[in-house]
């Protein structure tokens, strides 16, 4: 059977998420997701808070949706993030990205290189992590927006790691048609669903069609020129709102010290 993946969500078990594992499951069942591939920040974290999330990941799941409990890592700069999942210790905050790539391949865990293009991550990518990993996010919604990222686009066609799309969900916002497409026998299970990543049995879909054609040259220029509109817009949109707000406080303010600087009514005499 092919099953529907939201990869690289956060919930309120991270320091920024915005919505608990119970609501997450609900949303995304409803939006025809089976499977959450979750990823906490490390920041918090420590081995008795992995055990009681992945506890609450469990008891959050139904049957409609499986979520899949998972860690992202962040290295001393916070520029390399990894992404990974697997039952096995928690490996620390701040590590150098090849020792927690180590640690976790070596206790059977699956890692991937997320959001190449936030802070310019991809310059610092090393080729030695390359046996490491089971791949890297073409496509991030929250650092990419609504095109696959031309930065990743270019290390993937230079290392010829295999692609993967991520929401990095946080909020709302990052609702995007982005899934991963895993090929199971039978009913899903955690060690179905990573053994299904690890050997490359997906797709990556947007949009309902294979990620491939936002990464033809053409295609992704365009949608890069979309992408950068919308920016643009969500900008001058917040400007707008800040400014607006701004100038309703002023008006209010300066007629609360006209009424407080008023003269009193004269009184007229009986």
């Amino acid at each position: 059977m092919t099953i529907k993946v939201a990869m690289h969500v956060h919930s309120t078990w991270s320091y920024d998420g915005k919505w608990p594992l119970e609501r997450l499951a609900s949303e995304f069942a409803g939006r025809g997701y089976q499977v959450l591939l979750m990823t906490e920040h490390d920041q918090g974290f420590s081995e008795e808070r992995r055990l009681a999330y992945w506890e609450a990941c469990r008891k959050a799941s139904t049957e409609r949706l499986l979520i899949i409990p998972g860690i992202e890592y962040s290295d001393p700069s916070n520029t390399i993030h990894i992404l990974v999942w697997g039952n096995i210790p928690f490996l620390g905050t701040g590590r150098e990205t090849m020792e927690i790539l180590e640690q976790a391949t070596n206790q059977g865990g699956i890692c991937v290189f997320a959001h190449p293009s936030r802070r310019k991550a991809w310059q610092m990518f090393r080729p030695e992590w390359l046996r490491h990993l089971a791949g890297i996010e073409i496509w991030n919604r929250k650092t990419d927006g609504w095109s696959a990222s031309p930065d990743a686009i270019k290390l993937i066609a230079h290392t010829k790691a295999s692609a993967l799309v991520g929401l990095d969900f946080h909020s709302p916002k990052q609702f995007h048609p982005l899934a991963l497409l895993l090929d199971l026998d039978g009913s899903p299970d955690e060690s179905k669903v990573l053994d299904a990543l690890r050997s490359g049995r997906y797709r990556c879909h947007a949009f309902g069609v294979n990620v491939s054609l936002f990464t033809h040259p053409a295609i992704n220029s365009m949608t890069n020129v979309v992408e950068g509109a919308r920016r643009l817009a969500a900008r001058s949109f917040r400007f707008a709102i800040a400014n607006s707000s701004s100038l309703r406080s002023s008006f209010s303010s300066r007629s609360k010290r006209n009424e407080t600087n008023r003269p009193p009514p004269e009184r007229v005499a009986k």
